[in-house]
């Protein structure tokens, strides 16, 4: 009997998929011509809006294992360090809206001082007053936004993981859905597994960066249920035919949801990631909205090498299905082309999953291809930098913004501007300068800022090419800090505001070291107190994030939920209540950087192997550095230092040799806020 060839699985797999769908569900092959503008000039004058997309499922992700959490980064309370960011960042735009202008009420709404209303072209007025009008975009507990360009959905959409179409089509098999099969009964049967054999993941696959308990399935289909609720509402807002579109669209999406996903592959999880999210949220797209040129821009510490895996196998079959169709011009396709992925990372090389040196997870971080096979992949490597000036003036421009002029490229070359076309970002602030020094140690860093402007330079790129459709999904970050202030920068990013008046509207002071040390201050929470108190001389600012907190943390973290959630027995019983002598406390506050440990540990990579040689890999830790492969298309790339491997780069107190441990870090016990 033959076997089916290994390149048409994907279409056997698209081919299921598509079997779950509602009839009609599938988009229709879009008519119009890719550079043809939407119908109606109201549509294009509207300013874009923006919608903060929230999943309280997510808080159900924990970690069983043992009783002591304090070594676990990829953790619940990650979620209420980004929605102290977004409140921030939501309350500094209005306080500068509420501002701007010495504005004054006429008739009901916001018009500049000193501007009669007859002074403004009509189109132009409609335009200002839509930027700067008090809108009641969301009300919860009688708080209200002061501010139409942003909204915040409280999502409670969800997914079934053996039949959701998106969901088969990236990690599905033709044989059977027998990964999806198994993380359900590991996640069901971890109380049991743990009590039996210590551990809740099975042998060969690494269990110091996973860890499931009998919620976590909740978590994971809820996320994903956020991600394609996120799509849908980015989609119907930015098709032609919406004109003006509903009052609460939105052209970009922050989906701010854990676990993460990029690290996962097609069958393979690795780094705190179960599924793919990012590249479910492409395919759902493609399957519901007839999207077929997806750009993901991964910006998190770590090398999505899960998602670049999926996206090889994905853009090799649409490439295969092309090349059947070209050299069969009179036939019918046996099926539609899949959709063409780019795929850019800027990560450090030196990190997970790249740490041990291993030469296929080396290589496959360091590709460039772009065009050959039907690949689109770019890969830029974090440098050192000396100074925010050297920052901005040479590795950004230089080197960074290579990955947004590579996805330009892929466009281009694939039918230019057109409404087929969506942007994602993975968006990690693991390489945040507020990160702990233990997960980012070798020093990759970007500045808060950063956050900011790439976003900003993404939404151009989205709004030139895809409608303005921009989704972005949270990845990695793990100190608190570095989740707020990434968070934060992130947000002010994505809104649309004037592009003459950018400074006015955003001033990067607002995530600097004083500012976040007030608003940690201000958020950090009372024993006791349901709400954190303010000194008398508080700053506007800072009690109306305080207002605005509920708003997006309307379910906090119960201490309930954690005294009542099962812990594995232990026949271990206390020898001596007491402290000793000169110890410190190993408590850590809600806030601050905070520079953890590593644990003494040694990872050890799974024996398993991989599906494919494509799939993702773990890795342990490695001191080399292997340069990117030569490419007749690269694009400039950083030198690579001779320093890189010395000692002049090494961060003061650094004198130990660091344990052999990737993501697994503990915060020290003398770390305070």
């Amino acid at each position: 009997m033959d076997t089916p060839p290994i390149s048409s699985k994907l279409e056997q797999k698209l081919a299921g998929a598509e079997s779950l769908l509602p009839r009609g569900a599938v988009a229709p092959e879009l008519a119009s011509k890719p550079t043809e503008k939407p119908s109606g000039t109201s549509h294009q004058k509207r300013s874009k809006q923006t919608a903060i997309f929230i999943q309280d499922e997510c808080l159900k992700h924990r970690f069983i294992r043992s009783r002591d959490t304090s070594g676990i980064v990829e953790r619940p309370e990650r979620l209420r360090a980004v929605k102290i960011g977004l409140a921030a960042a939501i309350s500094r735009v209005e306080e500068v809206g509420s501002n701007a202008g010495a504005e004054k009420i006429e008739g009901g709404s916001r018009i500049p001082e000193g501007s009669p209303s007859g002074d403004l072209e009509a189109d132009d007025l409609s335009e200002a007053l839509e930027r700067m009008k008090i809108a009641s975009t969301f009300n919860t507990s009688g708080v209200q936004l002061r501010t139409s360009s942003v909204s915040i959905r409280k999502s409670s959409a969800t997914v079934d993981l053996l039949n959701h179409p998106a969901v088969k089509f990236i990690h599905g098999d033709v044989d059977g859905d027998v990964y999806l099969e198994n993380l359900i009964i590991w996640a069901r049967d971890s109380q049991e597994n743990i009590s039996k054999k210590g551990s809740e993941i099975p042998e060969g696959i690494p269990p110091l960066d996973l860890y499931l308990c009998p919620n976590s399935i909740d978590a994971i289909q809820g996320a994903i249920g956020a991600v394609c609720e996120a799509v849908d509402a980015v989609i119907d807002a930015t098709r032609p035919s919406s004109e003006e579109g509903p009052r609460d669209s939105c052209e970009r999406a922050f989906v701010a949801i854990r676990p993460p996903g990029h690290h996962c592959g097609e069958d393979t999880p690795s780094g705190f990631c179960f599924v793919n999210n990012v590249a479910i949220g492409a395919a759902h797209a493609h399957l519901n909205h007839g999207i077929k040129r997806v750009v993901i821009l991964d910006i998190d510490l770590h090398h999505g090498n899960g998602t670049q895996s999926i996206v090889w196998q994905i853009n090799e079959e649409t490439y295969r299905q092309t090349l059947e169709s070209e050299f069969s011009p009179g036939e019918e396709p046996p099926s539609k082309p899949g959709p063409q992925i780019y795929y850019g990372s800027l990560h450090d090389i030196l990190s997970f999953p790249c740490e041990d040196g291993k030469p296929q997870l080396v290589q496959a971080a360091s590709t460039s291809i772009h065009g050959s096979h039907g690949q689109y992949i770019e890969n830029i490597h974090l440098q050192r930098y000396d100074s925010e000036t050297h920052f901005w003036e040479v590795l950004y421009p230089r080197y960074y913004l290579a990955l947004l002029y590579r996805a330009r490229d892929f466009l281009d070359k694939t039918g230019g501007p057109g409404d087929d076309v969506m942007i994602f970002i993975s968006c990690g602030f693991d390489a945040c300068e507020h990160e702990y020094p233990s997960m980012s140690r070798h020093n990759r860093k970007v500045p808060t800022s950063f956050y900011h402007r790439f976003t900003r330079d993404t939404c151009a790129l989205a709004d030139k090419y895809a409608r303005g459709r921009l989704v972005s999904v949270l990845e990695g970050g793990y100190s608190d800090r570095a989740l707020t202030s990434g968070a934060m920068a992130h947000l002010c990013g994505m809104l649309d505001v004037p592009e003459a008046s950018t400074d006015q509207w955003v001033n990067e002071e607002w995530w600097d070291v004083n500012n976040l040390t007030k608003l940690e201050r201000a958020t950090k929470s009372r024993k006791g107190s349901s709400r954190p108190s303010l000194g008398s001389s508080s700053e506007d600012w800072l009690s109306r994030t305080l207002d605005l907190l509920p708003v997006l943390d309307s379910k906090p973290l119960a201490t309930t939920a954690t005294r009542n959630c099962w812990v594995p027995p232990t026949a271990r019983t206390l020898r001596e209540r007491k402290k000793p002598s000169g110890s410190t406390s190993d408590s850590t506050t809600a806030s601050g950087a905070g520079t953890p440990d590593l644990s003494s540990g040694t990872r050890k990579a799974g024996p398993g192997g991989t599906k494919k040689a494509a799939k993702s890999m773990t890795s342990s830790a490695s001191s080399e550095i292997m340069s990117p492969p030569s490419s007749d298309n690269l694009a400039p790339r950083p030198p690579l230092s001779t320093q890189e491997d010395g000692n002049s780069h090494t961060p003061t107190g650094a004198g130990k040799k660091l344990p052999r441990v990737i993501l697994h870090v503990r915060p020290p016990p003398e770390t305070t806020s």
